[in-house]
């Protein structure tokens, strides 16, 4: 049964190895030239201890029988030399040709991988992601990628070598001395032993180590992105003491897994020893029993000779070499098995919101319609995030949405751009089901600014591009002047062409915000989702933005505010509790009916805040 489930499990890996081969593409070639000149650099190497043998013989005779003829027998032997020397010339050059081709295929098959991880990565729904976790992700394009990487360059020149080097040193010892082959029944199965009891011990080490990489890549990414408010509140020690466990945990891992494979090394090399010390005392033995003396003074030693028991110790280690490298091997694919399962279920990973086969390409305006729509988050939560929404908003109309933290605000509006897929009832914009849309063209026709604001590293001009990479500069002063962005951008020294850091971090949060609206502005879109947009932002140009916003028409907006004052003139405000509809109405309406509205205008209006 174990026999059938190990069986069952390798031919699992075989089969997601040679779907991750399909990554290597261009570089086949380099790959294949590579198995090429390792299997003639192999083949050359198992015919040098041969010619050592005959010359070693040609020595022998030359110090054993003084009526040979010493001059001749010295050219012979320099012919030896001769061919010696050219055929390690040209193994060391179809060597370094095969480490060249290996290093070529094996990094552009990590490049291809990555590539490909990635593209699949960005077709990936906000569920997709959820699913593996971000800092997981990152692991699976680096630390296993690499390990991939190292994994193929071993099978393409080690793996290659090992069995054929095993083969070729084998066939050659039994060509030199058959008689002494007997000796490899017992080294070989010493080192098979020893490899089938610690490969299993280190795989299953590899597998929770991998686990630990997520772990530790998680906090430093946390640490990282939240080093401000670690520094707020004096944390350092108590973070750095967590990563200190963390580190240390893996660091204990990988020692014990250290030990173990630093246990094998000298383990073979024992057992390759042994076999030469049984060569060396059995063959003498033998080449005693039967050197004969001739008339002439000379010594026969018959089949077996000096220079065949070189041969055969050279023979022996190569085949037990072989063995140490298949070892190698095997360790450097234990460790790359939970990388490669990783990466693979990222690149067989269906994405949850894709295009059906004839989807819309246009989206003829933004009224939007909720039918009887509920929403939850997992298959299996027992609780609806969204419930029984319905709700009718007209092309151009500005939607206000007020609610608690945890009242599914944002949730319900993911929607509009499948970022999420309803789980009952359905949404459409344009009097089409949104799921009926091609995605890329959906999502350019629902602009959505973010609860977190994120800009990359890039001019502001760049990063404002991402609406519309084709805008010109009129177009991108105009949108910045709506959104209110105008006004700092021109305070810069190089204005719209002045640098932007990563994430943004050299501009203040209002300052962000500001830019994301100008960036979702430049998509002239049908639909614009300000999701908490303006909360970093004080009232006045808050004011200013809802009136630049109010003058755009022909665009269906919906403002997700915690502040009233952001709402209130809306065509309808929206009340959201506990993921349902509470109330729909305008601000005066609200007031009239609905009883957690007028909470939250009368906290928010009360004089002394919360006195």
């Amino acid at each position: 049964m174990k026999k059938t489930k190990n069986k069952t499990n390798a031919l699992h890996i075989l089969k997601k190895f040679k779907f991750l081969f399909h990554s290597v593409r261009q570089y086949k070639k380099y790959a294949i030239l590579s198995i090429v000149f390792v299997a003639i650099e192999t083949l050359l190497e198992c015919i040098i201890p041969f010619i050592m043998q005959l010359l070693v013989d040609e020595l022998g005779m030359i110090s054993a029988n003084p009526v040979v003829d010493k001059t001749g027998l010295l050219n012979t032997v320099l012919m030896y030399a001769g061919i010696l020397l050219l055929l390690a010339a040209f193994s060391l050059l179809f060597g370094i040709l095969a480490g060249r081709m290996s290093a070529y295929a094996s990094s552009g098959f990590a490049r291809n991988l990555r590539e490909d991880e990635f593209k699949k990565i960005t077709t990936f729904s906000f569920q997709n992601i959820d699913k593996f976790h971000t800092s997981s992700l990152i692991t699976r394009q680096t630390t296993d990628v690499t390990n991939i990487q190292f994994a193929f360059m071993l099978c393409v020149r080690i793996a290659v070598r090992a069995p054929l080097m095993f083969i070729f040193a084998f066939t050659m010892a039994c060509i030199v001395a058959a008689p002494m082959t007997w000796i490899f029944a017992i080294t070989v199965p010493l080192i098979t032993i020893l490899m089938v009891i610690i490969i299993p011990i280190a795989t299953r080490l590899f597998v929770k180590l991998f686990r630990k990489y997520d772990d530790l890549n998680e906090q430093v990414e946390e640490d990282v992105r939240g080093m401000r408010v670690v520094k707020t509140y004096a944390r350092e020690d108590f973070q750095k003491e967590k990563f200190r466990k963390e580190s240390e945990e893996m660091g204990r891992g990988f020692q014990k897994v250290e030990r173990l494979l630093s246990a094998t090394n000298p383990g073979i090399q024992f057992v390759m020893y042994i076999s030469m010390c049984l060569i060396l005392f059995v063959g003498s033995m033998v080449c005693i029993k039967l050197a004969t003396a001739n008339p002439d003074g000379t010594i026969t030693f018959g089949a077996l000779t000096i220079g065949s028991i070189t041969a055969l110790i050279t023979y022996s280690a190569q085949v037990l070499s072989s063995l140490m490298m298949v070892a190698m091997v095997l360790f450097m694919i234990v460790m790359a098995v939970p990388a490669i399962n990783r990466v693979y279920e990222v690149l067989v990973e269906e994405p949850s919101i894709k295009n059906n086969d004839h989807p819309i390409y246009e989206v003829k305006d933004g009224d939007i319609v909720f039918e009887n729509v509920s929403f939850k988050y997992k298959e299996d939560a027992q609780k609806f995030a969204l419930q029984n929404i319905n709700l009718h908003i007209k092309n151009g109309e500005t939607i206000g949405i007020i609610g608690g933290t945890g009242s599914s605000k944002s949730t319900l509006v993911n929607l509009l751009s499948r970022f999420y897929d309803a789980t009952e009832g359905s949404v459409k914009i344009g009097g089409v089901d949104v799921k009926d849309y091609d995605i890329k063209t959906l999502r350019n026709n629902v602009a959505m600014v973010l609860q977190k604001n994120v800009l990359f590293s890039g001019t502001i001009k760049d990063n404002l591009k991402w609406g519309n990479k084709d805008a010109t500069d009129e177009e991108i002063i105009k949108a910045a002047k709506v959104a209110q962005a105008d006004p700092f951008i021109q305070t810069f020294l190089k204005g719209y062409d002045s640098w932007i850091e990563q994430g943004g971090v050299n501009v203040s949060g209002g300052q962000r915000q500001r830019l994301c609206i100008a960036r979702a502005l430049l998509k002239n879109p049908k639909v614009l989702i300000l999701d908490d947009s303006t909360s970093a932002v004080d009232t006045k140009t808050d004011a200013y933005i809802r009136k630049g916003l109010k003058e755009l028409q022909g665009v269906t907006k919906i403002i997700i505010a915690q502040r009233i004052s952001s709402v209130q003139d809306a065509d309808r405000i929206l009340v959201m509790d506990n993921g349902e509809l509470s109330g729909v109405g305008t601000h005066e309406e609200l007031l009239k009916n609905n009883a957690i509205y007028q909470e939250v205008y009368e906290i928010q209006n009360r004089i002394g805040g919360a006195h």
